[in-house]
């Protein structure tokens, strides 16, 4: 008898490794093939970096195309607002088992809040048209009814809002959280040399950022010390060719993600960046072992006039949920009510 089999779609670096995660953690089947997107840059060598680190026991990956239709076990998604996925979903004949959702930066978030609210499910920012927006409007409607029979899983890192956790249980989603473990137990590699690293912002490269504010701010962390940066993969060749001539600042090439190329840095480093998703991930990872990770806020003036209100407050949550992120501060001491001199816990 063959066991089991699931089936994960995954379109970015940070969704293959959270479904990595989601596998480890038992939310998949006793198999679970993993599909990357094939024409997705860095993805195809995120593959090759996760499978040198060793896979999970009855862990798969490919690179490929995603199945044109969801097979009828238990599917783990990335990318909820994907047109792909959502034609996939309300065209099968039998829905899905389980479906698992694993992050998806930000949007998972905004996925959340649409779910709890019935909206469509449809990218944040877009403007759909009506075809797109009745088919974001039948996949939430199928995700809602999956959830009611407690068919649904979101295994995610973010530190959701309790607001919004109780609305999706409430709907039959089960929330899973997690912290990286798997990644955790491999092997570290080596911290960086540097004291100070600083992660790559895509805001540039995406029009949202002044280039000259943001090679100013890297200069400014770069005149306390020496300072390793790390590119996103979607960043501004020019700028990434300016910082290289900066006097302290050693730049990466873009590669693995942060979270595996980072997760050897040792207690009293520190890690800078704008607001962002991997601010988040690396705060998880990290801040337990007593790495610093600090996300800068962007001042005003750095925007660009791409850039409404609606769409700065959006881009500011990933700071706050990042410093959420944080581990809980251990409760202070106090004298032992026995007066023998000996510390214990405070109440809290």
């Amino acid at each position: 008898m063959t066991r089991p089999t699931a089936t994960a779609v995954v379109e970015s670096p940070l969704q293959l490794l959270c479904a990595v995660e989601a596998h480890a953690a038992g939310h998949g089947d006793a198999r679970t093939l993993v599909r990357a997107r094939a024409d997705v840059a860095t993805l195809a060598a995120t593959v090759s970096t996760v499978e040198a680190l060793g896979l999970p026991d009855g862990l798969d990956a490919v690179v490929g195309p995603p199945p044109r239709r969801l097979p009828d076990g238990v599917v783990t998604v990335g990318d909820a607002f994907s047109g792909a996925f959502q034609s996939a979903l309300v065209r099968a004949p039998r829905p899905p088992r389980r479906l698992v959702v694993v992050d998806d930066g930000l949007a998972t978030l905004d996925l959340a809040r649409r779910l709890v609210s019935s909206a469509p499910l449809v990218r944040p920012g877009t403007l759909p048209d009506p075809l797109r927006l009745g088919l974001g409007a039948l996949a939430g409607r199928r995700l809602r009814r999956l959830a009611r029979g407690g068919r649904v899983v979101l295994c995610t890192t973010l530190p959701l809002p309790a607001p919004l956790v109780t609305g999706l249980r409430a709907l039959g989603v089960h929330v899973e959280t997690h912290g990286f473990e798997w990644l955790r137990s491999r092997p570290r590699p080596e911290a960086p040399a540097e004291d100070t690293v600083v992660v790559g912002s895509a805001f540039v490269a995406d029009g949202l950022v002044h280039a000259d504010r943001y090679a100013a701010w890297i200069r400014g962390i770069a005149a306390d010390g020496p300072v390793r940066y790390l590119p996103h993969r979607r960043h501004d060749p020019l700028v990434t060719a300016l910082l290289e001539r900066l006097p302290g600042v050693t730049v990466d090439a873009p590669g693995a993600p942060v979270e595996v190329r980072l997760r050897g840095m040792r207690a009293g480093q520190r890690v800078v960046s704008l607001p962002s998703t991997s601010a988040i991930t690396l705060t998880r990872l990290l801040a337990p072992a007593g790495v610093g990770v600090v996300p800068h806020a962007v001042p005003a003036e750095w925007w660009t006039g791409r850039v409404d209100d609606a769409l700065r407050e959006h881009l500011g949550t990933a700071r706050d949920l990042a410093l959420r992120a944080r581990p809980a501060a251990p409760a202070p001491a106090r004298l032992d009510p026995a007066g023998d001199g000996t510390m214990s816990p405070a109440r809290a």
